[in-house]
């Protein structure tokens, strides 16, 4: 006959307790609760996710219509800007207050931006509406995995998590088709007006029948000063890297008084937020959280691995408009390959972590794979097919799903009663490492292309090019210094009609366009080294990642009737130990 062990009950009776009791971090709720909570919450995920991909489908119309190239890349910034500085405040909030108000109001907000970014009437009016709607994007994909958090064991987060990048690739999929048939067959203002029957149904579901999920902080303080030294700390940053080889050199002194004021900002906030965990006066982001080596290596390696993944993911379409000519309504669905073995990896690798409870070796097969697909990018060039691109994108895609489903878990599992926090900053970094490779890869793919096109041209093409400047003062070779000649049909129309009015002069225009492509092809595999380089690093950084126990019942572990009936008895004679 089994012995079944006791412990003190609060009331000081002993208990059976050789059954799992649930914690403070493993709250109970129904399954319909359960279910019906996640419905919204992969819809408020779904929401954010096809917001980012969608948009930028739609932005050559939106120039046109409203005549500004000069300030189009702004309706993009404002939206980073706005969001990346809110993430870690929305997280410490729900900390705070209980992940259900802030998701509410994120979501409130987001709606209301939307419909505003769908009425705009002229550039100004968008890019300030965009600002405003990422206030409320901001809150949506770190609560919305924070709640995952909430509902369900660590054990059992990992299947969630891997539904989740499933929700990010199909995104990617949907995302440029939906924008594409809205541009083409009603207005591009419904790529802003789709958010709201999905987000209204979302906030009914959410409002009407997810649990409160409340917090247990009784000395609730909000950081105000914290907030705006974050602000000050993060809009700097992101505009010298946003303004960096494009707008000003690396080293000049716009750029560098960003980055050093950013830097300043930076150590005033973690002074200040170290100034206030001493207190216990709720900081934003607790200083502490970086003594926990789980948190610091996960940390670590998802800036690393998003920026050499998201890097690649936005100069992938490059390789395939410019270098093997395929049209951009095409190109928008190269990535599909991508995004589906991105969802197979993700929905696979979560349902191995809830299985097995290990996760460790997830993650160094994801950074695995991942670096096996970078690699495969690094062997493209111009004389490479779609196939090859195919390969290394499916290869890349299944990494990056490993990778996705592993670290929320890992994080949330290292510090359950900051889940919170904890998830908003790994939501905060990741975002941070994007924008950082987009820039910094940019400025490489722009460094290398012009010396490589400039030795990539016969002496034939350069005493034509001279011969056309002596006759009409017109230095035809500026118009190629930019690969994005490539990229636009109408440029090349307009080029090739110019060409055919001189002797030669559509060999000289073929010859032309191969400089072109040796030069981009040449810029492309320096980003794509760069990419090997990160993955490498974070290959080597994963092995420090420490293995805990993933609290949890796994799915096949069923419950004896002993445990049941004890189970029973423990909920019925004290409550509160499961409550």
């Amino acid at each position: 006959m089994s012995t079944v062990s006791k412990t003190l009950a609060t009331d000081g009776s002993e208990q059976p307790s050789h059954l799992e009791i649930p914690d403070e971090e493993t709250p109970r709720y129904s399954k319909r609760e359960t279910l019906l909570t996640m419905i919204g919450v992969l819809l408020v995920m779904l929401l954010a996710s096809l917001d980012q991909m969608i948009v930028s489908t739609a932005m050559p119309r939106i120039i046109a219509e409203f005549n500004g190239l000069d300030r189009f890349t702004w309706v993009t910034t404002a939206y980073l800007l706005t969001s990346t500085v809110m993430i870690p405040i929305y997280g410490k909030l729900s900390d705070i207050f209980g992940r259900k108000p802030i998701f509410l109001i994120g979501v409130v907000l987001f709606l209301i931006g939307s419909a505003a970014c769908g009425a705009a009437q002229d550039m100004n009016q968008l890019i300030i509406f965009r600002g405003f709607q990422g206030f409320g994007a901001a809150a949506l994909m770190p609560i919305a995995l924070a709640v995952i958090g909430d509902l369900f064991t660590p054990r059992e987060r990992g299947k969630w998590q891997g539904i989740t990048g499933a929700v990010f690739g199909l995104s990617s999929v949907l995302g440029p088709a939906v924008g594409g048939w809205f541009t083409d067959n009603l207005t591009w203002r419904w790529i802003f007006y789709v958010n709201l029957p999905v987000g209204i149904a979302a906030l009914l579901v959410l409002t009407l029948l997810m649990p409160n999920l409340r917090s247990k902080v009784t000395n609730a303080r909000i950081d105000y000063l914290g907030a705006i030294l974050l602000a000050v700390a993060v809009v700097p940053l992101m505009l010298g890297f946003t303004w960096a080889g494009s707008q000003y050199d690396w080293i000049s002194p716009q750029t560098l008084g960003l980055f050093g004021g950013s830097l300043i900002a930076f150590v005033l906030f973690f002074v200040y937020e170290a100034f206030l965990e001493r207190h216990d006066r709720q900081p934003i982001i607790d200083p502490s959280l970086f003594k926990n080596k789980v948190f610091t290596v996960s940390i670590l390696i998802t800036m690393i691995t998003s920026m050499a993944m998201f890097g690649s993911i936005a100069f992938i379409p490059l390789f395939a408009q410019g270098i093997l000519g395929i049209s951009a309504t095409n190109a928008g669905f190269l990535l599909s390959p991508m995004m589906f073995a991105l969802i197979l990896g993700s929905v696979l690798s979560g349902q191995l972590v809830s299985r097995f409870g290990k996760y460790k070796w997830i993650a160094i097969a994801g950074m695995f794979i991942s670096a096996g697909g970078s690699f495969l990018l690094l062997r493209l060039n111009v004389a490479s097919a779609q196939s090859d691109l195919w390969l290394a994108m499916i290869v890349m895609g299944v990494g990056m799903g490993f990778g996705m489903a592993v670290y929320t878990v890992v994080i949330q599992n290292a510090l359950p009663k900051k889940i919170g926090q904890a998830t908003s900053a790994m939501t905060f970094f990741r975002q941070i490492g994007a924008t950082i490779a987009l820039s910094a890869m940019g400025s490489i793919l722009t460094g290398a292309y012009v010396p490589v096109f400039q030795s990539s041209l016969s002496p034939q093409v350069k005493e034509f090019a001279a011969t056309i400047q002596q006759q009409t003062h017109q230095d035809i070779l500026k118009a190629f210094e930019n690969p994005n000649i490539l990229l636009s049909p109408e440029i090349q129309t307009d080029m090739t009609q110019k060409f055919q009015q001189f002797p030669n002069g559509m060999q000289i225009y073929g010859q032309l366009v191969d400089a072109v492509k040796q030069g981009l092809a040449q810029g492309l595999h320096d980003v794509f080294i760069i990419s090997v380089s990160l993955l490498l690093i974070g290959l080597i950084v994963v092995l420090f990642l420490k293995e805990l126990p993933l609290r949890g019942r796994g799915p096949d572990k069923k419950k004896t009737t002993e445990e049941q009936i004890a189970e029973e008895i423990e909920e019925a004679i004290n409550p509160s130990l499961i409550h």
